[in-house]
């Protein structure tokens, strides 16, 4: 198209030859500037955008006349991506956006969150390049892709892809009730994750019996980092776990870990947390405990070991013995 016509489908559309006409993205002049800046590998307020190996990615650093040293680590590249750098890249180029900085701290709480389960940049990526076509999202979208290859009958390699997506979409059920309603929700390709299943020969497909995650539940949302930070350690001992998800009490959260098959849940309050302890829940002693006991002295050891408090840096020791308790 050459430059002129890339401006102009930048802006408010193109004519081609034949006549048709083709709506553009509706950017301002001083929005195709920037973008411009960064096709050109410009500099932009001490930033400069720099082309990857012609691939269309490309990297940022700060340049020389910054008083900084240039670091290449492709902000578009899977391999290189810095979650970090490119979320400090954006708030420069939208510092006259406050909507699109208040995006970017949202999404620098997920990444905090994402880092305390022992997720980084490399297994999640923030990336300006995901869309969904839907109008109704009102927050972050996300796509989850499958990046391992397998070999197919014939030998040949596949690379699964996209497997699923979605977003936050508070304006959704706001068409049906008139106000805005917190909604979370994604679509999964059951097809091609099933065919991805299959070919990596996972035991889920296999039908293998597993007992459920342990659960650690949530009783303070803005502690959430640090129970992902306790999922974390315990998946790092090869302990399934997961974290509660959803702003019930704990009574239901339990519920909802008797329902997952949970052998124990992880607990958390603010005077535990003051003393740097958790508290470890068996749940398949505590619900035996009304009709197993003999006696008192009996009731009160079996209650014991239901329910105890152990230190921080015990809790993957703690949850194993119950496990182990449980076969």
């Amino acid at each position: 198209l050459g430059a002129e016509g890339v401006r102009q489908l930048l802006g408010e559309g193109r004519k081609d030859e034949s006549g048709d006409f083709t709506k553009g993205a509706g950017l301002s002049e001083e929005q195709i500037s920037l973008v411009e800046a960064l096709w050109r590998g410009q500099t932009i307020e001490g930033f400069e955008f720099v082309s990857i190996g012609g691939s269309g990615s490309f990297a940022l650093g700060r340049s020389p006349d910054a008083g900084a040293s240039r670091d290449m680590k492709g902000i578009g590249n899977f391999d290189y991506i810095d979650n970090t750098k490119t979320l400090e890249a954006w708030e420069i180029i939208f510092s006259k956006s406050p909507l699109s900085l208040e995006g970017i701290r949202e999404l620098k709480e997920i990444i905090a969150n994402c880092e305390a389960a022992g997720f980084g940049s490399k297994r999640i990526r923030i990336d300006s390049s995901v869309v969904r076509g839907l109008e109704y999202y009102t927050g972050p979208v996300y796509e989850a892709e499958l990046t391992f290859e397998v070999k197919d009958e014939s030998g040949r390699p596949v690379r699964f892809g996209s497997v699923g997506g979605g977003g936050r979409y508070d304006g959704l059920v706001a068409r049906f009730r008139g106000e805005p309603v917190p909604a979370t929700g994604f679509s999964i390709g059951v097809s091609r994750l099933f065919s991805a299943l299959k070919a990596m020969k996972s035991p889920i497909v296999a039908g293998a019996a597993a007992r459920g995650p342990v659960v650690v539940l949530v009783m303070d949302k803005t502690e959430l980092a640090r129970y992902q930070g306790f999922v974390a350690r315990l998946r790092a001992a090869g302990v399934a776990a997961e974290m509660y998800l959803g702003s019930a009490g704990m009574n239901a959260q339990l519920k909802y870990a008797d329902k997952r098959g949970s052998v124990c849940a992880v607990i958390q309050g603010s005077n535990e947390r003051d003393s740097g302890e958790v508290v470890i829940k068996d749940l398949i002693l505590g619900a035996q405990i009304g009709g197993a006991a003999k006696d008192r002295a009996d009731y009160l050891e079996m209650k014991q070991k239901a329910q105890f408090s152990v230190p921080e840096n015990k809790l993957v020791e703690a949850v194993k013995d119950v496990l182990a308790r449980h076969g």
